[in-house]
Parts: structure tokens; sequence; C-alpha cells
């Protein structure tokens, strides 16, 4: 006991504010990597991984087998090269936000605000109609990413976004219903697009029934990329938005347009637009000029 304390006191005795910032560093990479890996089917892989290196090293420590301790020296360099392998889709998941983090988000004209405003309406609207209708729908609202490789699956439609178009395309058994609609930059780029389905397990887990491959299109597409996706269970009416491989349910319209305001936030752009007017003008000409 003595020793641990005078170990201990050691320890503190070294301590500055670099190590702190160190520790600081540490702490927060770890917490970065638990919170990314959060409700995917690797949080289960990487507690398999703990419980090994935990149940190996208990033994090799307490227990003298020179043939086991061999094997392990020999073995881990070799486990330390597949972890990239079997964590890559959370890997480049975690680069792509990480590439997304110093993307600045473009300033168009004026009335790109309030086109985007009318969008989040039209979308709300179809939302609420095709709820009360109980028919199925997924809708995906651009955001960063580019989709164009989603957008060439489906029907091209670059049509002005209307709660009517989006009723008639949902519509039970017509040609455009199966699939996703896709809209950017305030059009309805395309329609019946074919969406990556999710692989982790946030349905599976589950107890209700009511998620099929829609909520499952929904969580891949916003897996892959910064979109938001908008689902209307055909089953059950309810309206759900994934973004960021999460998925929230049970929404009503006004809560819907908060979320979906607060994702594409057109006011702030507006500020942001006008500030950069009067500081710089010369990069908006008028149009008496």
């Amino acid at each position: 006991m003595p020793d641990f304390l005078n170990d201990l006191f050691l320890i503190f005795q070294r301590f500055n504010w670099l190590s702190a910032i160190d520790i600081f560093l540490v702490t927060l990479i770890f917490f970065g990597l638990l919170h990314m890996l959060r409700d995917t089917q690797a949080m289960v892989l990487l507690r398999g991984i703990l419980f090994l290196v935990v149940l190996i090293a208990l033994l090799t420590s307490m227990v003298n087998m020179p043939a086991f301790s061999w094997l392990v020296r020999t073995t881990l360099p070799a486990l330390l090269l597949a972890i990239p392998v079997i964590f890559a889709p959370e890997i480049r998941r975690a680069l792509e936000r990480i590439g997304r983090a110093g993307t600045f988000i473009p300033v168009g004209p004026k009335s790109a605000a309030v086109e985007m405003q009318e969008t989040i309406h039209g979308v709300v609207s179809a939302a609420t109609r095709l709820s009360a209708r109980q028919h199925g729908a997924l809708i995906i609202l651009q955001h960063l990413d580019n989709l164009d490789e989603y957008v060439q699956t489906g029907v091209q439609m670059q049509a002005k976004v209307t709660p009517e178009l989006l009723l008639q395309v949902f519509y039970p058994n017509t040609p455009l219903h199966d699939g996703a609609a896709i809209i950017a930059r305030s059009k309805l780029i395309a329609a019946a697009c074919v969406m990556p389905l999710s692989a982790s397990g946030i349905l599976t887990r589950s107890p209700e029934r009511q998620m099929g491959l829609r909520h499952r299109a929904a969580l891949g597409i916003s897996e892959v990329s910064d979109a938001v996706a908008v689902v209307v269970s055909e089953e059950s009416g309810a309206i759900s938005v994934a973004h960021s491989g999460r998925l929230i349910r049970r929404l009503d319209p006004e809560r819907l347009e908060n979320i979906l305001n607060a994702f594409y936030r057109p006011e702030t752009l507006t500020r942001r637009r006008n500030l950069i007017e009067r500081f710089f003008p010369y990069l908006f000409p008028r149009k008496d000029e």
C-alpha cells in the first residue's frame, strides 16, 4: 500500500498542463470513436474485441502459458491490420464528416432562401396529406453532398416542388410511387430512385413492425451522405426523418417543418448573403448596372 501511494504521488508530482492536454486529446478521440460507432453493428464488434483483449491480457499475466503467449504475440500484428478492414464503413463515414465540416454553404441569390422555404412547405404539406391517406413515400432533400449517382437510377423530373406533384408521384400503383424522390436546389430532380439500404441494427432492434424497406433506405442514404430523408409509413401513416444515421419518428406537421428548417436554415442563408453583399458589393452586381 505505501508503494502504491508513493507511485500515485509521483504521478501527480509530474502532472502539468501538457499532461492535462494530452489526456484531454486522448479522451476526446475515444469519445468521438464511441459516438461514431453508437447504434451500429460495429459497436457489437468493438465490444467483442475489447472482451477478447481483456481476457487475453488476464490469461497471459496471471497464468504462465508460453505457447499461448507466443501465439498472441504472433497474431497481434495481423489483428491490428484487420481492424481497418472490419471498420471500413465507419471509418469512411467519419472521414466524410470531417471533410464536410470544412465545407462552406454556397451563397446564392436572395430568392434561393425563399424558394427553399416554399420547398419545405410543399414537402410538409405533401407528407401530411400522404400520412392521412396512408400512402407510403420517401423524399430525399439534398444538402451539400452530391446525389447524382442516385439520381441516375430514377426518372428525371426537373420540376417545381408542389404538394400536388408529390401526391401524384407517390400515388399507389403508379409508375413512380416505388422508390425515392430526390429534391435538390428547390427542384424535384428525379423520382423512383434506388437508395442504399442501411446496414445498421437500429431497425432490427425495434419492437415495432411498421418500418420496412423505405425506412432502411432513408437510413441508408443518411449514412452515406448529409441528405435529409422524410419517410411516410404505408402501414401506419407515421412521418419520420432520417439524418446522419439517426431516425426521428412520429412527427406532426409542425415539428417536421421545424426540423427541416433547422437543417436548411433559409433565413440564416439570407442573413449571410446580406452580410457578404454589404462588405463585398462587387460580388453581387445590380441588374440595372
